[in-house]
């Protein structure tokens, strides 16, 4: 009998490093946004390593995400040095 797997939930933690605006012909504001991001450091870390940013980049050392978004009520909201955490979930299919 074959062992169940579980699948792995996993959260990383990003900052925004630029933001690309895609603008419209017909009124010249930015209709879209690209989000380039990477995994979270910081310059310096306490000498005891008690840090959230320090255990983040232990465990994902390197991490890099783009989004592209298109959601009107987001468009402008978002600035380079924003950290987020991105969580990863299995879903069903």
């Amino acid at each position: 009998m074959a062992e169940e797997r579980t699948p792995p939930t996993m959260r990383a933690k990003m900052r925004i490093g630029s933001i690309t605006p895609w603008w419209s012909d017909a009124d010249g504001k930015p209709q879209q946004e690209s989000l380039s991001m990477h995994g979270i450091a910081a310059n310096s870390y306490p000498a005891d390593g008690a840090d959230e940013n320090n255990t983040f980049a232990k465990f994902t050392p390197s991490a890099a995400l783009n989004l592209t978004i298109a959601n009107p009520a987001l468009i402008g909201k978002f600035a380079v040095g924003d950290t987020f955490y991105v969580d990863f979930t299995p879903t069903a299919s």
